[in-house]
């Protein structure tokens, strides 16, 4: 690249960093000012290059070179990178709370990210598959090499993501299933900090301390979250949490279980929901929703360890479920009290949320492509993805701002120089008509990336967004080359 053209790309990258860049990074501490700044300088390229390689997002040696030494910098770890955003998640969810009093809802889940590199000793690895055999040792197993992440995601009961507010990365030395573990001990007497689901603890002590407002905190989980010792911990910290339940625990005196006793409780009432299948049909289906306040004991191992607790268990079955798909059935456990229709409703709805990980986790790999990383080291893999994780929840902020905040002004999400540009694209806006709103301005970034906008198509989506960033940024950058000559 020419230099001329090489120094206003970079003075175009400076202008953008003044924006919502230097906010979310200005608490960011390395220890060395050169590092702080190298920091901001590559969330920028990042961001400007979304989906990108390395070198295509930097443009040149110099900025590549650069982004590789500090991404291998040992001074330099996960917790670093996104300590700052922590605290900007901190910041937001404080001003949520101002201005409505419904809880803050924790997403928690663990993603893979696997990667093809052979050996595995300076990634790791991450599982056992089964697959053909192969052509010269005859075996039908592979090792994968990856990282885990487990995240926890901030969100309003309106889907609005809020941040980050804790992350783990772990692999795994040597690969044990469940099965194995189980020929040689009873996983349920191991201790939980000898277990791999420790990290949800840990995320849940972290994000609680983070936020410091346990009591307006739900903390949201899969099955993988159904640990007793979550329970506890919970209860411990004063927060509360929504936890969909696989194991039947004893109850009560210890004569029985949650299952018996809830076969026993009447259906409290019915509760329409909306189904959309793969082709985006939508179709109905009616639920029966049972709760109960049950007194539930822990783990026959571990009774001497933890209390009994009384949680509410909710549990709601789809009514005649059509043959081509599979019943939908929810056995949702929780702290928080249940007494009503309504609230047993707003329970289900609070889990539904549960997705928006599944959404981040997506955004990550497809619209970050966290995966086509070609780093070799974990470290610098942990680095990058932290990295992408900053940038991945900025791009889903967008998206359901449009959703939940239309009529907030455009400065909200975008820098005076992409008012001005999108502006220009709006077809219907004219000077006397004023500036364009939020929603305009999105509805636009996801032209660029394919949205079609027609009457009746739904809000614009992840992918479009990230799709329309990418390309703003190249018309950015063909605007500020033609301005300046």
């Amino acid at each position: 690249m020419p230099r001329s053209t090489r120094t206003l790309f970079s003075t175009s990258n400076n202008k953008r960093s003044d924006g919502w860049i230097a906010k979310e990074l200005a608490t960011s501490r390395f220890g060395d000012k050169r590092l702080d700044k190298r920091f901001e300088r590559l969330v920028n390229h990042l961001w400007n290059g979304v989906g990108n390689s390395l070198p295509f997002a930097c443009q040149d040696w110099a900025n590549t070179k650069a982004a590789y030494r500090f991404l291998s910098n040992e001074k330099v770890t996960e917790g670093d990178i996104l300590a700052s955003h922590f605290q900007s998640t901190q910041a937001r969810v404080v001003q949520a709370n101002v201005k409505v009093t419904s809880p803050i809802l924790i997403l928690h889940d663990t993603t893979e990210f696997t990667y093809k590199r052979e050996p595995f000793d300076l990634i790791g690895v991450t599982n056992l598959i089964k697959g053909g055999a192969h052509k010269y040792s005859g075996r039908a197993l592979h090792t994968v090499c990856g990282l885990f992440m487990h995240s926890s995601l901030a969100v309003t009961t309106d889907g609005l993501p809020l941040g980050l507010a804790a992350v783990k990365f772990w692999t795994r030395k040597k690969f044990k299933g469940s099965k194995a573990l189980s020929k040689k001990i009873n996983p349920t007497r191991v201790p939980i900090d000898q277990k791999e689901s420790f990290c949800w603890l840990e995320n849940l002590r972290e994000s609680t301390c983070l936020l410091a407002r346990p009591e307006q905190c739900v903390y949201i989980g899969d099955r993988g979250s159904d640990i007793y010792e979550l329970f506890c911990v919970a209860q411990a910290q004063g927060t509360h949490f929504l936890l969909r339940t696989c194991v039947d625990r004893l109850a009560g005196d210890g004569g029985h279980t949650i299952a018996q006793e809830m076969q026993d409780t009447r259906v409290k009432g019915f509760h329409r929901v909306t189904l959309h299948d793969k082709n985006d049909k939508a179709t109905h289906a009616k639920l029966a929703i049972k709760y109960r306040r049950i007194t539930v004991l822990p783990p026959i191992g571990k009774q001497k360890c933890y209390p009994p607790l009384v949680l509410t268990v909710l549990h709601a079955s789809e009514i005649d479920a059509p043959a081509h798909r599979k019943k939908l059935e929810w056995k949702l456990i929780t702290d928080l009290p249940v007494r009503t229709r309504k609230e047993a409703i707003e329970k289900l709805d609070w889990y539904a949320m549960r997705w928006k990980i599944e959404l981040f986790h997506k955004i990550l790999k497809s619209g970050c492509k966290a995966e086509d990383s070609k780093l070799r080291t974990a470290q610098r893999l942990t680095n990058i993805i932290a990295i992408f994780c900053i940038i991945s929840w900025r791009i889903f902020w967008m998206t359901m701002l449009n959703r939940t905040c239309e009529n907030c002004p455009a400065r909200t999400a975008l820098t005076p120089g992409e008012i001005g540009l999108l502006q220009r694209m709006i077809k219907k806006k004219t000077e006397a008509d004023g500036p364009a709103s939020l929603s305009e301005c999105l509805v636009q970034i996801a032209k660029l990336g394919g949205y079609l906008a027609r009457a009746n198509d739904p809000p614009p989506g992840n992918t479009v967004m990230w799709r329309g960033l990418a390309r703003l940024s190249d018309i950015q950058m063909g605007f500020s080359l033609k301005t300046a000559q």
